[in-house]
């Protein structure tokens, strides 16, 4: 998959936020849950969350880049949709993301991360589904080699794996 890249990240989000209520915004997930985003969000499909399965985000545009970490021996492609696409998706609203993972680690990352960067909601690990042992089933991460600015431990503890929720604030 070709690395892709947006030229303008504030207008990509601008257009996907005014692009977010889809026909689909109240359809539940089908499959088993693997991300729940709550918070001040507008667009809802279980109560007052919005719940994706693995076939929603994997419905969702695709973007690839691959990059070293500091969890990882050598570098490998990582593939999901875009941080900043998830957040339009459910409308998202605030200013900061409380990030959640399966153990219950929780990690705040600045909604302007999204809008700055092309981080990921990694789904794939050069090509294959993650499991829990291999930092799954969802990872997200800042593009550490495209960006210098985010080779710095502050962007590396923003970086989240075993994602289970956000939490829009």
């Amino acid at each position: 998959m070709p690395v892709s890249r947006c030229l303008t990240p504030a207008l990509g989000f601008a257009a996907m936020m005014l692009a977010s209520t889809g026909s689909n915004a109240t359809e539940p997930p089908s499959g088993d849950p693997v991300l729940t985003v709550s918070g001040r969000i507008s667009e809802f499909n279980v109560d007052n969350h919005f719940v994706f399965d693995m076939a929603m985000l994997e419905a969702m545009p695709q973007h690839s880049f691959v990059t070293n970490t500091p969890w990882h021996p050598e570098a490998h492609e990582f593939s999901g949709p875009l941080l900043r696409e998830v957040l339009a998706r459910v409308g998202a609203e605030g200013e900061n993301i409380q990030a959640i993972a399966l153990n219950d680690y929780k990690v705040d990352i600045p909604v302007e991360d999204a809008r700055r960067f092309n981080m990921i909601v990694a789904r794939l690990m050069d090509g294959a589904p993650m499991s829990v042992r291999n930092k799954g089933p969802l990872f997200i991460l800042y593009p550490f080699d495209n960006e210098s600015e985010t080779q710095s431990q502050i962007y590396y503890n923003r970086a989240i794996w075993q994602l289970k929720a956000l939490n829009i604030e």
